[in-house]
């Protein structure tokens, strides 16, 4: 490729600020095509945006001899299906995250890209924020010396909508695979897989204890880096709002750093030495560091560091936690 011409499949609430507008302001990538079914929704988007074409079906874009990648952001139960006929039309896919509802799905996803020869992406994008680019930096400086634990702890109170008859797609699990473990804890997981290493195994437990939707609101889990680290999580989605918390523990033999996942916290070194703390700021469109490497990658000028392998280990550690 000399220039990637995007088409995005889904054009919701992510696509607004975080991602979609990033994928024209990087060098030699340019947007030419947005899919939604909702036809006047989609035309708006594509005003709003000052993208030249819209379609209501995905198989018009894929299809669009002008588009020569595939940005997907529907939710996660048409990723695997919408990723695969792409894969199948020879266009590269970059994809929300979760990668898919569960690890089946993401090896079906797998086998196409690896049987089409066709790169496949997912947007796991913290792995190129400054604060965990940071924390990897650190613990592979060596400072900690050799990483024994890790911890993480994610509460949240519930939200309103959360109580309604029909609660949102992030907690029915035919739609996103599960509650807000996997909308959530996946960012968690993905980044430990990113700085720790990957997980060789996992186990957990998952329940529904407020019984406002079907799917779990509250986990605990245990699991083992392949460098032998050993971790455990909890998470609890109904929460009382005094108890919310965010944070992530990496401890070593010789010193222990402390980050949030989610909340603009600084990153906090704990050693001998004393106390140090490192302060970021992310980029007005948060996935436009991933989205970068990803035309790098496929401008043969770099590589993306996740992809569709890497996401599909989150996955399987989410499905070993959550069902066995």
């Amino acid at each position: 490729m000399k220039k990637v011409s995007w088409g995005f499949i889904g054009c919701g609430d992510v696509t607004e600020m975080k991602s979609g507008p990033a994928f024209a302001k990087i060098a030699n990538s340019e947007v030419v095509a947005v899919m939604r079914r909702n036809a006047k929704k989609v035309k708006e988007y594509a005003a709003r945006h000052h993208i030249a074409k819209y379609y209501t079906e995905a198989d018009a874009l894929i299809h669009d001899p002008e588009v020569n990648a595939i940005y997907v952001a529907t939710p996660p139960n048409t990723h695997a299906d919408y990723t695969i006929r792409a894969l199948e039309a020879g266009k590269p896919v970059y994809v929300e995250k979760p990668m898919a509802r569960n690890y089946k799905e993401c090896k079906r996803m797998l086998e196409a890209s690896q049987w089409e020869n066709v790169p496949l992406f997912v947007a796991y994008y913290r792995r190129c924020l400054p604060a965990f680019l940071k924390v990897k930096e650190i613990v592979n400086s060596g400072v900690l010396g050799k990483i024994r634990v890790v911890n993480v702890r994610l509460y949240h109170p519930p939200k309103s909508e959360d109580r309604n008859e029909k609660p949102p797609w992030r907690v029915r699990p035919e739609i996103s695979g599960g509650g807000y473990f996997f909308d959530l804890a996946s960012h968690q997981l993905d980044v430990l897989d990113f700085i720790v290493g990957q997980i060789r195994e996992a186990s957990g437990i998952a329940r529904n204890q407020s019984g406002w939707y079907e799917a779990e609101d509250t986990v605990a889990a245990s699991w083992v880096f392949t460098s032998g680290a050993v971790g455990s999580g909890s998470w609890c989605f109904s929460a009382s709002e005094s108890e919310k918390l965010d944070t992530i523990d990496i401890i070593g033999t010789q010193g222990r750093v402390s980050f949030a996942c989610f909340e603009n916290k600084p990153v906090s070194l704990y050693t001998s030495s004393g106390e140090r703390s490192f302060e970021f700021t992310n980029p007005t469109h948060v996935q436009q560091p991933l989205i970068q490497t990803v035309v790098d990658e496929l401008l043969g000028k770099g590589k993306c560091p996740s992809t569709g392998r890497s996401a599909a280990r989150t996955s399987y550690v989410m499905d070993q936690i959550t069902k066995g």
